[in-house]
C-alpha cells in the first residue's frame, strides 16, 4: 500500500474541489455549502455522516476490518473578511469574503484522505473519524463541536491535524514535539477621561494621552517581565477616539492581542495587562475599563504520536529531514483537542515565490502552491497506521 502514490493519483481531484471551496467561502459557522458537499462526497463514499454538529460542522465514520485504535482526523473549513486581490480564475467570487488561511485546501485534504480510507480500507488498521470544523477562526468550533459529543461514540485513541503553512515554502516539513503553535486572547481596554477643548488641555483629563502611554507600557510585559527563554506578545492592534482635531475626546479604545506557550506566562500576561492599564490611566488623571478575554490554549504535540509521525515521513519520503523544532506564536483550535487527545499538529510549506504566491496568511493576495496538498493526506494515513503497529507490538 503506497499512499503517498495513492495521493499523487487523487492530486488533480484534490485540487478542483480545494479551488471550488476557494470561489465559495463562507465564514464562520456560516460554512452550509462547504458542509453540503463535504457531506455529500462522505456518503457517496459509504461514510457514516452527521452534520450540524456545532452548526456547521460534519463528522464522518469508517471503520476498517483491520481492528485498531479510533482516529480523529480533523480539517477546518471556515473563510476570513477579506476581500481578494487575486486575479486567479478561481478567485472568490464572495465580495469581502476570503479563504486567506488555506481552510479550502485543508477541507480538499480531508476529502481525499476520505477517498483514501475508502479505496484502502481493507488494508488500512482501526477506525476514522473525520471532523470537518467550523469557526476555526474564532477560536470556537472545537469546542462547540466537544461540547456537542464529538469526542464520544467512539472515542478517538488519536487525534492528527495540519496545516499549510505559507511562511515556508512548498518542500519544507515541521513535525515537532511539545507546543508548536501559542495560547492566545483578546484584551479591551477603554480609557475614560474628561473631554474638552484641545486649546485647553488643562481643564480635561486627556484618554488620548493616558492610551498613549499604556500602550507604550504594556510593551513592556514581553520585553522585561518575560524570561528571554520563553516566549510572549501583547501587541495593540487596534486604537478607536476622537472625533475632531480641536477635541480631547471623553474617552479612548484600545485592543489587541496576547499569545504564550507556558501557564506561568498566561497568567502573567492577563494580570499585567490589567494591572499596568488600571494604574497608569489613574496616574493620568483617568480609569479604565479592561476585558482580557481567552480563545485558544497552545497546541501541544504528543512526544510518542510526533515520533510516529516522523517514521511515517521516513516511510513515504526516506531521507526527509523536517524541521522538529519549529513553533510559531499563531493559535490554533486544534489545541482543544489535543488538550483531550494524544496526537500531532504539523505543518507543510505552501509558499512558491517563483509563482508569486507567498503572501502570508491573512493576506488578500495569499495562495498556496497546490502540490502541498499531495504529501498531507498520505503522511495523515500513514502515521496512523504507525500508530496501529505500534499498539500491535
Amino acid at each position: 500500500m503506497d499512499l503517498l502514490k495513492a495521493s499523487n493519483s487523487l492530486f488533480e481531484e484534490s485540487v478542483s474541489l480545494r479551488r471550488q471551496f476557494h470561489m465559495h467561502p463562507e465564514m464562520s459557522f456560516q460554512e452550509h455549502k462547504t458542509a453540503e458537499k463535504v457531506a455529500e462526497v462522505l456518503q457517496d463514499l459509504g461514510f457514516q455522516v452527521q452534520t450540524g454538529v456545532a452548526q456547521t460542522g460534519v463528522v464522518g465514520l469508517m471503520q476498517c476490518p483491520k481492528p485498531g485504535p479510533v482516529f480523529l482526523l480533523r480539517f477546518d473549513m471556515d473563510a476570513l473578511p477579506v476581500h481578494e486581490e487575486n486575479q486567479t480564475d478561481y478567485a472568490s467570487k464572495i465580495p469581502g469574503v476570503m479563504h486567506a488561511c488555506g481552510h479550502d485546501s485543508h477541507v480538499s485534504i480531508g476529502l481525499t484522505v476520505a477517498k483514501m480510507i475508502e479505496a484502502n480500507r481493507n488494508e488500512l488498521f482501526g477506525t476514522y473519524k473525520l471532523v470537518f470544523q467550523p469557526a476555526e477562526e474564532l477560536g470556537q468550533g472545537a469546542q462547540a463541536m466537544i461540547a456537542e459529543g464529538v469526542l464520544e461514540n467512539p472515542k478517538p485513541d488519536y487525534a492528527l491535524g495540519l496545516h499549510v503553512w505559507n511562511e515556508e515554502k512548498y518542500g519544507w516539513l515541521g513535525v515537532s514535539s511539545g507546543p508548536v503553535m501559542a495560547g492566545s486572547g483578546t484584551f479591551k481596554i477603554k480609557v475614560i477621561g474628561k473631554g474638552g477643548h484641545g486649546a485647553v488641555p488643562q481643564f480635561t483629563h486627556d484618554p488620548i494621552l493616558a492610551g498613549s502611554q499604556i500602550v507604550t507600557a504594556l510593551q513592556s510585559i514581553a520585553s522585561r517581565e518575560i524570561a528571554p527563554t520563553d516566549s510572549g506578545v501583547v501587541s495593540v492592534t487596534m486604537v478607536h477616539g476622537g472625533t475632531a482635531d480641536n477635541i480631547i475626546p471623553p474617552s479612548l479604545e484600545l485592543g489587541g492581542t496576547y499569545r504564550y506557550f507556558h501557564k506561568e506566562t498566561h497568567a502573567l500576561i492577563k494580570r499585567r495587562i490589567q494591572e499596568i492599564s488600571e494604574t497608569v490611566a489613574i496616574a493620568l488623571g483617568c480609569r479604565a475599563e479592561v476585558q482580557v478575554i481567552d480563545q485558544t490554549i497552545p497546541v501541544n504535540n504528543d512526544p510518542q504520536v510526533t515520533q510516529a509521525a516522523l517514521r511515517a515521513l521516513q516511510t513515504l519520503k526516506p531521507g526527509a529531514e523536517p524541521a522538529q523544532n519549529y513553533r510559531t506564536m499563531g493559535g490554533e483550535d486544534m489545541s482543544f483537542f489535543l488538550e483531550r487527545i494524544p496526537g500531532v499538529f504539523f505543518f507543510i510549506g505552501s509558499a512558491d515565490p517563483e509563482n508569486d504566491k507567498a503572501y502570508p496568511h491573512h493576506h488578500p493576495r495569499f495562495d498556496i502552491d497546490e502540490r502541498a496538498m499531495i504529501i498531507g493526506p498520505a503522511l495523515l494515513l500513514q502515521t496512523c497506521q504507525e500508530l496501529a503497529l505500534s499498539c500491535q507490538a
